[in-house]
């Protein structure tokens, strides 16, 4: 691979790594499997390996994934938590060792611990004095989520410790397998959406912005590790996790102290198989050299641990028969097959569907029911079929002509894989699709309005579009089985709840083509009433940074459409008011200015950019010719590098509160 081929891969590959961290890391909803994740981070590593110049400060194998979503106050870290580097391998293992021996010039056997890997959620708890003063999320590793409150409602986290130190605990919340069933079996009685798997159960009932569901739901906690200045307390990582259980905390029972790497080879082979009699979910074994002077003396790369490894479980795969071929049809209009198995036990759950992605994917796999057809999952994510059992004709299950959902004909866009219905108006998937994108968390979020209450309201004629959710009436919902008056009650309240959102969140939530969270919040900054985006001209909304002519059209066209008028109209009437900004200015000394946040600073960055609001100004994602001012931190990397090319004036935390006063000069 040349240099110009090399660039264009490692671009895509950071591009599809951070996509997948903030999907695993703030939305707790993974769209790969782990296996799948790791090597693309491997081939990335690979390439900054050959060609050096293309690592950059903002590449993923420099930083820990994630950040902190909407709901919660923002801490920054005392400790940074770091991320570990995964052996997928027995000689990844060897290697590793061997690297650990050969920088301590130890060539006898070292002390290792080797412990299960839990899959939960990371959180760090300080204690002062014994007493539990702070617990946040990893975030990014340098900032975090203040989840303290939900932290309190786990019964098996002390909130006092036995012994009055100053200490910082790390470890992970999870889901027991059975009581994430039994939440699962709850869900689909009352109309909600199920869980994925237990990480995601752990992740979605931690952060509740009401602690009082996560106090609802079965949370346990394993502590892993203790951070403290005072040295005295432990000189091993043994001796650290027997003092753990002696303040209190839960430890996992099944790490072992050894010698050497043939040991930990031996405890990674025979906990592959023992993990499914587990009543917790672990996808792998973590090593970490026992002795704190080594670990120090070892350190760490920029982040990850060079004294610690993740041994990854190889993806589990397993045999089993296509029984049918499921047509989904989304609130766009795009067709996905999905398939429909003999139900089969894989990474210690029952699996009955697998994805197939698109009739292209059908058609290189040469499948149709009936094939026997391995599947995959690693880490519980949603299970997809790999190949078919050789020597075995079934045919190749051909696409439909037709969509399932209203009849219409079905058509492939130009440069796309997917087939698409066009008949947007009148197909109930797509509208049911869009009903539920706007009661989903991302746009209105509407507690418990899911897509099986958006299929009985449908079938009971209650609805025909999402406007339709605000004439509801209490008795309406108890229409439906199973619907009681205490939930028909929160159904109905949660649905007013929703009648005052930002503007941001409401263009989100009308399924705009091309208008997604950000750019709807560049919007939204831009014009302050509904009105006024339903008058904006092309010009207007190009001359926005960040907005094109592709979305400016797309928004243009839908207020412009007869049936979306009618909508609107009908949301007017039953008082749906989005509010525009939901920060209040204070001042126009920003007014015209764009800036653009990299970096670490002092304060989490919504308190920039809320500052930078209510100053007139606007922020950006990307560095460009119509930036201001780049606000720059501790490590900004390569929107650093382009505001420094393209000229822009860059900002220390100092010169942006002078600026904010008016003292700064240019």
């Amino acid at each position: 691979m040349d240099f110009t081929q090399a660039q264009k891969r490692t671009e895509e590959l950071k591009k599809l790594i951070k996509e997948n961290n903030e999907a695993y890391y703030v939305y707790d909803s993974p769209v790969i499997t782990d296996f799948e994740y790791d090597e693309l981070f491997r081939e990335l590593k690979r390439l900054e390996e050959e060609f050096p110049i293309l690592k950059t400060l903002d590449s993923p194998t420099q930083n820990v994934g994630g950040k902190i979503i909407e709901g919660f106050s923002e801490v920054k870290h005392k400790y940074r938590l770091y991320s570990l580097d995964n052996s997928n391998n027995y000689d990844d293992l060897k290697k590793w060792y061997e690297r650990v021996q050969k920088e301590n010039n130890n060539n006898s056997d070292i002390e290792l611990v080797v412990e299960l890997k839990i899959d939960g959620l990371s959180c760090a708890l300080s204690y002062e004095k014994g007493k539990l003063k702070l617990a946040a999320t990893r975030g990014n590793g340098i900032i975090g989520e203040n989840i303290t409150e939900n932290i309190k409602a786990i019964k098996t986290i002390p909130q006092v410790l036995s012994k009055p130190i100053d200490i910082e605990v790390r470890g992970e919340v999870y889901m027991p397998v059975s009581s994430f069933e039994r939440l699962n079996e709850e869900n689909i009685e009352n109309g909600q959406k199920e869980f994925a798997n237990p990480r995601n159960a752990a992740a979605g009932s931690l952060r509740q912005l009401d602690a009082s569901i996560t106090t609802k739901r079965d949370l346990h906690f394993f502590a892993y590790t203790a951070i403290t200045e005072d040295k005295s307390l432990f000189k091993t990582h043994k001796q650290s996790l027997d003092l753990l259980k002696e303040l209190g905390f839960d430890v996992n029972p099944n790490h072992r102290l050894v010698k050497g790497i043939n040991p930990v080879i031996e405890l990674c082979a025979y906990w592959e198989t023992e993990r499914f009699n587990l009543n917790y979910a672990t996808d792998g074994m973590v090593v970490k050299i026992n002795d704190i002077f080594l670990q120090n003396e070892l350190g760490y790369t920029s982040r990850a641990p060079k004294w610690a490894t993740a041994f990854k479980f190889p993806p589990e795969e397993v045999w089993t028969k296509l029984n049918g071929i499921e047509i989904s049809v989304g609130k766009t209009g795009a067709v996905t097959p999905i398939a429909l198995l003999e139900p089969v036990q894989l990474a210690g759950s029952t699996v009955k569907r697998a994805s197939l992605h698109n009739f292209d994917e059908i058609q290189r796999l040469q499948i149709n029911i009936g094939n026997e057809v391995l599947i995959k999952k690693a880490a519980e994510i949603i299970p997809k079929v790999i190949r078919k059992r050789e020597n075995e004709d079934f045919g190749v299950y051909q696409p439909p002509k037709l969509c399932p959902s209203c009849g219409a004909q079905l058509v492939k866009k130009e440069g796309e894989v997917g087939l698409y219905c066009l008949n947007s108006l009148n197909c109930p998937a797509q509208i049911k699709g869009r009903i539920e994108y706007w009661a989903s968390k991302e746009a209105m979020d509407i507690d418990g309005v899911g897509e099986s209450i958006v299929d009985k309201l449908w079938e009971k004629n209650l609805i025909h579009d999402f406007a339709d959710l605000y004439k509801l009436k209490i008795e309406d919902f108890m229409q439906i089985d199973l619907i009681k008056e205490k939930s028909a009650d929160n159904l109905y309240s949660a649905i007013q709840k929703s009648k005052n959102p930002t503007m941001t969140k409401f263009l989100t939530a009308l399924s705009i083509k091309h208008i997604g969270k950000e750019t709807a919040d560049l919007i939204a900054n831009e014009f302050p009433t509904l009105n006024d985006i339903k008058n904006a001209t092309i010009e207007q909304l190009t001359q926005i940074d960040g907005i094109g002519e592709k979305a400016s059209n797309s928004l243009i066209n839908f207020f412009k459409d007869e049936n979306n008028k009618i909508i609107l109209s009908k949301l007017e009437e039953y008082g749906v008011n989005p509010q525009g900004s939901a920060v209040e200015r204070i001042s126009n000394i920003f007014e015209g200015k764009t800036f653009v946040i990299t970096g670490t600073l002092s304060q989490p960055r919504n308190f920039f950019e809320e500052k930078i609001k209510q100053l007139g100004g606007k922020t950006s994602s990307s560095v460009s010719k119509k930036t201001s001012y780049v606000l720059a931190g501790e490590n900004p990397g390569s929107k650093f590098d382009k505001a420094s090319s393209l000229g822009v004036i860059i900002l220390t935390e100092r010169d942006f509160n002078l600026l904010s006063e008016g003292k700064y000069n240019e």
